[in-house]
Order: structure tokens, then C-alpha cells, then sequence
């Protein structure tokens, strides 16, 4: 079933709806959320809370790109679990690699106050990996956004892991010398 008919379904309140994401994007989001998380369970309960507050959350919003949506809402999900685990010191998944790379970049603010400044920051850094050739910035999204290892983005585009790592350390510098002349550093 194509997505658009599948965001029919959520906007007609039909149960189906779940049933048809669950089918089409069960394993895609498991992967994110298990990339966050490193634990099959919790992977489990992220999933299936992604298949409710997609129900809840569609109406009012009508993504343009189901698969998209509900990577954002699984990715999420993983990472309030994440800083819920990360609290009880039980975690050993890929975050803690992914943070420790970008933090040279993007300094880390944990006050309120700075969400207005935050959401800018996304947008800059969205404009950024749109200026990346696409495959630096396939890599870039799979590397930080879906924590994706780098074993597993150099098996997926045919290249050494080396060939990964060198690419992405390149494209954090960019992003680190974009952000500084956008004046976030």
C-alpha cells in the first residue's frame, strides 16, 4: 500500500492504518531505534509507542513523507530512552560514539532557554548537508541521524570503513567551519 493511501487511512481514523505501517516500516524503525538503543526490548516498546502517537498525531498533521515521519517519531522515542538509560549508566548502544564525534562541532547546551537557538541550528544544519554532495550527506544522515555505524554506511555504499571515517571527519570539519560563519560558534 503506497504511504499516501496509508495516511488516508490514519486521516479516516482506520485502524488498518497501523497495521499497514507496522508492515512497511516495522523493521526500518526498529533498526533506528536499535542504532540508539542497543537493546532489543527497548527497541520493541519504542517501535510499537511509534505506531500510537502516530495514530494520535495523524490528524492534525499530514506528513508529506509517511517513512520520514515515522523515523522522526521512533527516532525520538530512542532517544528519550536513551537519556532515560544513560541516566541509569545501562547503555552501550552506538550513541555514545555518534555524541562523541559531533560534540567537537556542536556544543552541547542543556538549558531551556537555548531551544529557540537550537531549532536554528537544525535549520543550519540542514542547509548544510543539502550542500554536500549526496553521498557525503547519505552518509552524514545515516552516520547522525539513524546512528548507523560506520561498518555497516561503508558495506551499504561499497567502501572501506576507512574511506567512511575520513569522509565523515571531512564533513564535521565543514560543518564546524559552515557554523562558524553562520555565527553558532
Amino acid at each position: 500500500m503506497k504511504d499516501e493511501e496509508i495516511v488516508e487511512l490514519y486521516w479516516q481514523r482506520n485502524e488498518l492504518a497501523i497495521e499497514e505501517t507496522s508492515r512497511k516500516y516495522e523493521n526500518y524503525c526498529y533498526t533506528i531505534s536499535y542504532n540508539i538503543l542497543n537493546d532489543p526490548e527497548d527497541c520493541k516498546e519504542c517501535v510499537n509507542d511509534t505506531w500510537l502517537n502516530t495514530w494520535n498525531s495523524i490528524p492534525p498533521a499530514r506528513p508529506y513523507s509517511l517513512k520520514m515521519y515515522v523515523a522522526k517519531i521512533v527516532r525520538n522515542l530512542a532517544f528519550n530512552r536513551y537519556n532515560a538509560n544513560t541516566a541509569q549508566k545501562r547503555n552501550n548502544g552506538q550513541m555514545p560514539l555518534v555524541l562523541s564525534e559531533l560534540e567537537e562541532v556542536i556544543a552541547s547546551d542543556k538549558n531551556v532557554e537555548k531551544e529557540v537557538m537550537a531549532r536554528e541550528l537544525g535549520k543550519a544544519i540542514s542547509s548544510f548537508i543539502r550542500s554536500l554532495s549526496q553521498e557525503d550527506g547519505n552518509m552524514f544522515i545515516r552516520r547522525y541521524f539513524h546512528a548507523d555505524s560506520i561498518r555497516e554506511i561503508a558495506r551499504s555504499f561499497k567502501i572501506s570503513e576507512n574511506n567512511v571515517a575520513v569522509r565523515l571527519a571531512r564533513s564535521r570539519q565543514k560543518l564546524k567551519t559552515y557554523l562558524q560563519e553562520e555565527g553558532y560558534m
